[in-house]
Order: C-alpha cells, then structure tokens, then sequence
C-alpha cells in the first residue's frame, strides 16, 4: 500500500469490499507472498554495493552491516541520503535509518524520524520519545504496555527489569536490551559476511565489453593484491557486475588450488562476460573471494619450473575445464573402503590430497565401471566354471582367457540393509575375461545354485 492510499484512509489488512467502498476506483492486485519475498531477495542482494553483510528482515525490511564502508560515500549521512534517493528513482519507497544496533535502526526508521542517524552510544536518547512498538515487541505485550499507561521507550528505563520480565517474559527485556546494546544480536545474512570482498565505483557507467574485461581483471587485482598481503589464497573468486537499474550479474571462477593470480582469474571470467547484459551502464564491480586459506609464497625464478610437480602444471588445465563444463563434471576416482564394487569408489576434486585408502593391486577394477550393471546371457562348461561365452547389447562374444571367481557378498552390517538385501540370493562371483578380439570385461554371477531362483549373469564394468 503506497502514500496515497494510507492518506485516503486505507490500511493494510482491510477488507476489499470496505476499502472499494471508500476509494471507488481503487487499483487492487492479488498478494503473492511468493514475488513479494523474491522481490526482497533482489533487493538484498543490489545493496551489496552498499555493504557485503545484508540480511533480510521480516516481510518489508532489510539490515546492513554498513561497519568500515560508509566512508566511500563521505559519511554515514550521505550514505543514507544516496542509498534511498536511489530506491525513490526505481518506484520503491523507503526509510531508513543507521544506529549502533540493528534493534535501534529497526524502530527509528519505522517510527522515528526519517534518514536519522544516530551518533555512536546515542540509541539510548534517540529510542526514548519512540513508541513501544518500536522495540519489535510481541503482539500482546504491544497491546497491554499501552494500558499500563506506558506509551514511550523511554518510561520503561527506571522500571524494575526482573518485573518486567516475570510479566512479558524475557523477550520482552531481550528486545529492550538489544536495542540499547547491552545484549547481542545475531543476524542472518544473506551473504555470509566475508572480509574479502572489494568494489570499483565508475563516475560514468560502462557497456563495452573491452571496458568490462578491464575492470574486471582490475576488480580481481584489487583483491588478490590483499591476498597476497596477507599470504593466503583462494579457491573461489566471483566478480558481480552492478546495472544502473538495480540488477547484478554475477561471474564466478573457481580454482583447482589455492591462488591469487589476478591475470590467471581474469583469463577464466573474461570468456563468460558475454552472459553479462550491460543495460544502460555498468556502475558499479564488487568482487569476492571464498574458500581463503593460507598460501606460502613461492619463487618465481631461477630455474622455479624445474621442481614443478605434476599438480602444478595441471592445475592451469582443470581450471580451465572445470570453469567451462562446471565443477561437477570434472573430478578424480578415490578408492573407498568398501567391497561392494558400487560403494567402493568417490569423487573427489582433482587435485585434492591424496586418499588413506589405496587401489588394491590383487584386486583389479575396471576403468569404466557402469553406474547399473547390464543383463547378459553366458553359457559355461560346469555351472561353477567361468562362462565359454556370452551376449550383451545383442552381440555375442566367445571368452578366450578369464580370472577368477572373486566373490563378493553384500555388507549386512551396514545400517539400513534389510531383510532381501543379504543372502545366498545376493553373492556376486566376478570374472575377468577376455574376448576374441581383446576386448576385456568384468562379469558376475549372481545367486548361487541350488537356491529358489537360478543365477543371473551381469556385466559391471570393462578394462580399457
């Protein structure tokens, strides 16, 4: 509900009919909870450029950790004005205020004067000719203080706290203390508040792409130069592009190990600008860095690449292709200890410490290992006996050599193995073989014989 309609006598909560009859030709529109949260969301994420640390609160408001950034607007005050100036101009009426606590901010912009801000240990003055339901307070203590003929914040200072509390409960004296800050107060943040990040602010916006890439890699030089500083690195690095109409696109780069060269992450970002819609103007770049730990420092010459290990000379390549294809799709097959076939392997990222577990060499496994094993048809000499041939996929294949049987049951100590999973039923005999044509494969017979139902052959894997 806008200005004009509160000062025609309408209020939230109203039934239609009452208010149509009081404003005939009132514009009205289906609440969708469902936008107006999105809508929030978008919101929290365009004040980034105000503060990293924003979290949303409650259904209408927002609350930043403005802490250490308000100096790049020359104050806290020119901060506020610019802040909803720029709200004013995209149709999103606003107030605001900045106080020491978010419980002071909270009930000064909503009930006390507009774009006030209060100075350090002044929340205690300026709460005080405030209403009580500027403490956020429940809905029944916010109806019953007024009864006891206390109307302002200010008159519950003197009064007893422990009566208070036995009379509204402590959240009532939680509220009041977190507002004066004699008690803290966690937030949510949307983003969890990261001390690496940083931001290029443009006196004019910028479109082209040859000006994008360039703040881009200057974006990532800012922060890597502090990395550097502070001897770590990162693995994740995500460059946000800021629209003069309040939209952000974000560019994110992901390393394989720790780093912090700016040109290497500015040749992984360049390459997806073309996703970035530059509107009437980019004005602002902020850029984040996560996943931060320390980094030694490493020599860049005198014969530095001579001791270059494998990793570090694959570590340019994985970026590559994790950033194309995406970080799911590139990874390394860890051993894992298990002797079912399906559980004894993970993923890990490529270049990660080595696994505890190690590929036992008297148990081989194939390179390929189908993700559902496959209904074949085998025929052998003696039902015990590695087949002499089999089917798979309508093709037959005529086995010259074979290894095995390796069997292998299901383990019934793991929780969740019920009743049917374990049994004569489920024992796996593998067999290597090897076809005519060198195809080598890894086949098991399942059940064993003598049993209610006969054995079935699969194939689970191939060598090579």
């Amino acid at each position: 509900m806008d200005d004009r309609a509160r000062a025609l006598g309408l209020f939230p909560g109203q039934k239609a009919a009452d208010a149509l009859a009081l404003v005939p030709d009132l514009a009205t529109f289906d609440h969708d909870p469902a936008a107006d949260r999105a809508a929030l969301e978008a919101l929290c994420d365009w004040c980034v450029r105000f503060s990293p640390a924003v979290a949303i609160d409650g259904e209408d408001g927002l609350l930043l950790d403005i802490t250490g950034t308000d100096h790049l607007w020359g104050g806290e005050g020119a901060m506020l004005v610019d802040l909803v100036a720029r709200l004013a101009r995209w149709g999103v009426p606003a107030r605001a205020a900045i106080a020491d606590t978010a419980g002071a901010a909270w009930g000064l912009a909503r009930f006390g004067e507009d774009l006030a801000v209060v100075p350090p240990g002044g929340q205690r003055e300026a709460l005080a000719d405030l209403p009580v339901a500027a403490l956020r307070l429940d809905e029944a203590a916010e109806a019953q203080l007024p009864r006891l003929g206390l109307h302002c914040v200010g008159q519950l200072y003197g009064l007893p706290r422990a009566q208070l509390a036995k009379r509204f409960g402590l959240s009532f004296t939680t509220r009041l203390d977190q507002a004066l800050g004699a008690a803290a107060e966690a937030l949510t943040f949307r983003r969890p508040a990261s001390p690496w990040f940083d931001r290029l602010a443009f006196f004019e916006p910028i479109s082209a792409p040859e000006d994008m890439a360039r703040v881009a890699a200057d974006a990532l030089a800012l922060i890597c130069a502090r990395l550097e500083a502070e001897e770590r690195g990162a693995k994740r690095f995500e460059v946000v592009f800021h629209r003069l109409d309040g939209q952000a696109f974000p560019v994110r780069a992901g390393l394989a190990r720790l780093g912090r060269d700016a040109k290497r992450l500015a040749k992984l970002v360049v390459p997806k600008l073309d996703k970035v819609d530059p509107g009437f103007g980019i004005e602002v770049v902020t850029v984040h860095a996560a996943g931060v730990e320390p980094l030694a420092a490493v020599q860049n010459g005198l014969d530095s690449t001579a001791g270059a290990g494998l990793d570090e000379t694959l570590a340019p390549l994985i970026d590559r292709l994790v950033n194309r294809l995406g970080e799911a799709r590139v990874w390394r097959a860890d051993p894992y200890e298990s002797h079912v076939p399906e559980r004894s392997v993970v993923r890990a990222a490529p270049l990660d410490p080595p696994a505890v577990a190690a590929w036992d060499p008297d148990r081989p496994r194939p390179v390929r290992l189908f993700k559902r094993p496959e209904a074949i048809t085998a025929l052998a000499k003696v039902p015990d006996d590695p087949p002499v041939s089999f089917t798979w996929r309508g093709r037959s294949h005529r086995v010259r050599r074979a290894e095995g049987p390796e069997r292998i049951a299901q383990e019934w100590w793991r929780a969740g193995t019920g009743e049917g999973e374990t049994g004569p039923g489920k024992v796996r005999d593998y067999y290597r073989v090897e076809d005519e044509a060198g195809g080598r494969y890894w086949i098991f017979r399942q059940g064993l014989f003598g049993g209610e139902d006969a054995p079935k052959w699969w194939i689970h894997g191939l060598f090579g």
